[in-house]
């Protein structure tokens, strides 16, 4: 028996201290940097590698916008060319006398000219509808961004928030191992001293060894969880940092208005289907536009170089220049034109649809998101009372306990389930905290600027 009950003492210190670094292992030390929430989502907003790709399309973007509105500006261009004919041209000449035309070779075998162009646009329906779209392109383009930063701002808050949760989570099972450590002790004085049986020993053990393993799971899983938030913030992988933890600062932040009213133009889903619907108004205008010509104007200035000796060709020159205004009127394309207005005033209707849908979806979010948030709250009022009464039902049964009143079956029980009220109030406030981010996002008031 001794043998036995030495090896369980030894396997359960073995156990201890592995479920002791696996914790502290899973844990900054307190050299490390600390961060708050708001911290945690700046460096998230600042480094997160979608937030950025999403900032180089807008750069991408506006660069495309550029070279579209481009046109406008005068186009100048330049070409030369260089010929030598092996056989000279023939051309015709009638003889007035006879009726009779003569095949006569004409021209030089060495030519040359260099053209100078220069053209102005001065009215086009594709460079019109350019200028007009650039404003709400960019517009576009920042809200993708933004809807990406409140996408990462309610990511890096929702995982905060569970690493402080499983934090608090290991801090009560390190407290329940202290109470559990205490009550083997007593329970192997007792069984020493002839006073019990093992049965409150071994028990006793069991309970600790069980959580010991919960111990070092917490640490395990902790770890997982900060490799995530570190992923979320665009840190690198063996960053290492603790999070600033008060618990009864996060219960206050479980509050909510929970009178607000959804205003649909807060959400930027709707804010981007008003611009695409916006862009498309300014497309359906420019395909009727584009039934008028195009009109331009051009001067070019070319200077022609020829001589039979190819060394001589270049010593006199032969200009000749040109100003004028060109117009283009497509006349008929089989019916191209009017099948592509068609097009667009179909578009149009379906981005109203679209619009309408958000509009249901949105409130549909939000009450769905009400609803669970005013269920989380409940159940953590109701889960905050269960641990008042838990902690006075395990002191009274520990005081009966100690006075041999209750069994130690009895005490087990009451720890259990002040452990399980514990854990539950902590997991009611994740999910309370959890539901408040997705209200506020359905609502649109999830702040960015940080």
């Amino acid at each position: 028996m001794n043998n036995g009950i030495s090896i369980l003492i030894w396997a359960l210190a073995v156990g201890m201290a592995t479920a002791t670094v696996s914790a502290q292992s899973a844990l900054p030390d307190s050299t490390s940097k600390t961060y708050s929430l708001n911290e945690v989502v700046s460096i998230a907003l600042k480094n997160q590698p979608a937030i950025k790709q999403s900032m180089l399309d807008e750069q991408i973007g506006d660069r495309q916008i550029k070279a579209n509105l481009s046109g406008w500006m005068p186009q100048l261009n330049a070409s030369a060319n260089l010929n030598h004919f092996l056989e000279l041209p023939v051309s015709f000449f009638p003889n007035q006398a006879t009726g009779e035309r003569t095949a006569v070779r004409i021209g030089v075998f060495n030519t040359s000219n260099i053209l100078l162009e220069a053209s102005q646009n001065i009215f086009d329906n594709n460079l019109l509808l350019a200028a007009r779209n650039a404003k709400s392109l960019r517009t576009w383009y920042g809200q993708n961004t933004e809807e990406v930063k409140i996408a990462t701002v309610v990511a890096v808050s929702k995982a905060y928030y569970d690493i402080l949760v499983t934090q608090e989570q290991a801090n009560i099972l390190a407290q329940v191992r202290e109470r559990q450590l205490k009550q083997q002790k007593d329970a192997k004085s007792l069984y020493e001293g002839g006073i019990v049986d093992p049965t409150d020993y071994k028990r006793a053990t069991i309970s600790l060894n069980n959580t010991l393993a919960d111990l070092k799971r917490t640490g395990e899983v902790l770890k997982a969880k900060y490799a995530y938030l570190r992923q979320l913030m665009g840190a690198e992988a063996g960053e290492v940092f603790a999070l600033k933890f008060d618990r009864y600062a996060m219960e206050a932040e479980m509050l909510l208005d929970t009178a607000m009213l959804v205003d649909y133009n807060n959400r930027i889903e709707m804010q981007q289907l008003q611009t695409q619907k916006r862009l498309q108004d300014i497309n359906l205008s420019a395909q009727k536009w584009s039934f008028f010509p195009t009109i331009s104007a051009f001067a070019s200035r070319n200077h022609v170089f020829q001589n039979d000796d190819f060394a001589q060709m270049f010593n006199e020159a032969y200009p000749n220049s040109v100003v004028g205004l060109s117009l283009n009127l497509p006349i008929f394309q089989g019916m191209k034109r009017y099948q592509n207005l068609e097009q667009q005033k179909l578009v149009n209707q379906r981005l109203t649809e679209d619009i309408a849908n958000t509009k249901n979806v949105i409130n549909t979010q939000y009450e769905q998101a009400m609803a669970l948030y005013k269920s989380n709250l409940n159940d953590w009022k109701v889960a905050t009372e269960n641990v008042t009464l838990s902690e006075e039902v395990y002191s009274t049964i520990k005081l009966q306990y100690d006075e041999g009143i209750k069994t130690y079956l009895d005490l087990m029980v009451a720890e259990t389930d002040l452990r399980a009220a514990q854990l539950n109030q902590l997991n009611t406030i994740l999910n309370v905290l959890s539901s408040k981010l997705d209200v506020m996002q359905s609502l649109g008031t999830i702040n960015t600027n940080r």
